[in-house]
């Protein structure tokens, strides 16, 4: 049974059609652009050009799965597993330090290796975090008003996650951890003036953060002016927009791209959105938005409707931390921020970051669906 909102129901649930449509969408595209930006490297790398596809093709199907899991359970049983689920998080935080399971590349320790398993306890704790800050502020409304009630305990909590991250280092995380605390506490009701009090007192805790790590000053000065550092810190941003300028309107076509041939670094993950604009040109860079801009609607059209406040802030976390994503990554991409390793959501190559997002997605249909029920 069809829904004037674009919703379906089957058997008593209620898909969301649009959404659905977008992700996988997303998905499909992602597999198509994996295999074509990542074909020399893995060919190279392992001898098979099909290396990075196999194994997208697999999580994306695995990816389905919990997206399909995820959205059957109900999103209020996450409300008493909120302090668990909390321990978790900073429990893997922490065990990136530990010999044999941290895993460290490129300066820096963040992945966890579990066998044949390699993820970034990063996202998983962002998805908590967010968790977390739904149940928090639904569950104090009436005091939010309270300095000691409304701010303080989530900055705590923030200040946590952001020495464990600023320890592996990751201070891009740190930043969007902070973000995601601000707009749940903005949207959950904190005072304005408490907010505002809060990003005076952090702006020069982050500047002295930029300016006393040697790298992040370079990646700065980089940013604004990439052609006087085209071998170092600018090399990626250049040749990320030589990849969009030479894609023109229609692209050179998909497989045709000439930037991902050992170039453009990490171009099937962190730049994959270099080499869609090189082979799909502006059209297809178009294409990519609408999707998105698709899923950020209908995630804002759950969160609206919403009737209790921890499904609201839980759906407005999920889609925020999505769009903050891919607004960096694409920001990056084209050279309109500072570059920071993050990856496309749906489209990169990355299994523990596909099923993560599509778990969330699930969470979203889910809150959607118990509003549609009552409605």
């Amino acid at each position: 049974m069809s829904r004037e909102n674009g919703a379906t129901e089957t058997g008593g649930f209620v898909y969301d059609v649009p959404l659905l449509f977008a992700v996988l969408s997303l998905v499909g595209l992602g597999i198509v652009m994996v295999y074509s930006a990542s074909s020399a490297v893995a060919l190279e790398k392992f001898g098979s050009s099909a290396f990075f596809l196999k194994r997208q093709v697999f999580f994306a199907l695995i990816g389905i799965v919990v997206l399909v899991c995820y959205s059957h359970i109900p999103y209020r049983w996450y409300r008493p597993l909120t302090y668990p689920l909390l321990i978790v998080a900073l429990v893997l935080l922490v065990a990136v330090h530990i010999g044999g399971l941290g895993v460290a590349a490129g300066g820096a320790q963040r992945w966890l290796r579990f066998g044949p398993l390699t993820f970034q306890p990063a996202e998983v704790a962002r998805l908590v975090l967010i968790i977390y800050m739904a149940y928090s502020l639904s569950k104090k409304q009436e005091a939010l008003g309270r300095f000691s009630v409304g701010l303080v305990p989530h900055l705590l909590i923030l200040a946590v996650f952001a020495v464990l991250l600023m320890m592996q280092p990751d201070f891009g995380s740190v930043m969007i951890f902070a973000a995601l605390t601000w707009l749940l506490m903005f949207v959950g009701g904190v005072p304005l003036r408490h907010l505002l009090g809060a990003l005076l007192l952090a702006a020069p805790v982050v500047y002295l953060l930029m300016v006393n790590a040697a790298y992040r000053l370079r990646r700065l000065i980089s940013f604004l002016d990439p052609w006087q550092h085209p071998a170092d810190e600018g090399y990626q941003m250049i040749h990320s927009l030589m990849a969009f300028g030479s894609g023109g309107l229609w692209g050179a076509g998909i497989g045709k791209g000439y930037q991902k041939l050992f170039y453009l670094p990490e171009p099937h993950t962190d730049f994959i959105f270099a080499v869609i604009g090189e082979e799909l040109g502006f059209w297809g860079v178009l294409l990519i938005i609408g999707l998105f801009g698709l899923i950020l609607w209908r995630g804002l059209r759950i969160a609206g409707g919403c009737s209790d406040i921890f499904g609201m802030l839980l759906a407005t976390g999920i889609i925020f931390a999505l769009a903050l994503q891919v607004s960096i990554n694409m920001g990056v991409c084209l050279g309109l921020l500072p570059t920071k390793g993050l990856t496309l959501p749906f489209i990169s190559y990355g299994g523990t970051s596909l099923l993560l997002n599509m778990a969330a997605v699930g969470v979203l249909m889910n809150i959607g669906t118990a509003h549609e029920r009552r409605t």
